[in-house]
């Protein structure tokens, strides 16, 4: 955490795997797993929020990446979803996703239907996402 806290990194436990335990008792599924799991599926993921963009050419919509201890499961977020569930997009530094898997020509992502911050878990780790919106 100590790392985490001075240089946004660490070289030992990702502050993720530290909750990995809580996340499971959730449902919540790695980001390497994501690759296994059928197209279409409901999923429900969760990570250290590193970016947001709402690109001017994407009518609205906001996508998100999400970092665990084995890599980075990007979200997309349409702008209904955005407007209920705002301060959870907006505002977590850790969150919860519920949603749909997309798997597509060797991408995957997940269509988020519900997103809940649990930046709480995080304690005073201060995680600083790169927002481009």
């Amino acid at each position: 955490m100590a790392d985490y806290r001075s240089l946004g990194l660490t070289l030992g436990r990702h502050p993720v795997e530290l909750l990995r335990r809580k996340l499971e008792k959730l449902g919540v599924v790695r980001a390497v797993d994501l690759w296994e799991i059928e197209n279409g599926k409901k999923v429900r993921v969760a990570g250290l929020v590193t970016h947001r963009q709402r690109p001017e050419t994407a009518s609205g919509v906001v996508f998100i990446s999400l970092e665990d201890e084995t890599g980075i499961c990007n979200l997309i977020v349409w702008v209904a979803v955005q407007e209920q569930q705002r301060e959870a997009i907006f505002g977590s530094r850790l969150m919860v996703v519920e949603g749909e898997l997309q798997s597509e020509s060797g991408v995957v992502h997940v269509v988020t239907h519900k997103a809940r911050d649990y930046s709480r878990w995080l304690g005073s780790l201060a995680i600083a996402s790169r927002d481009f919106h």
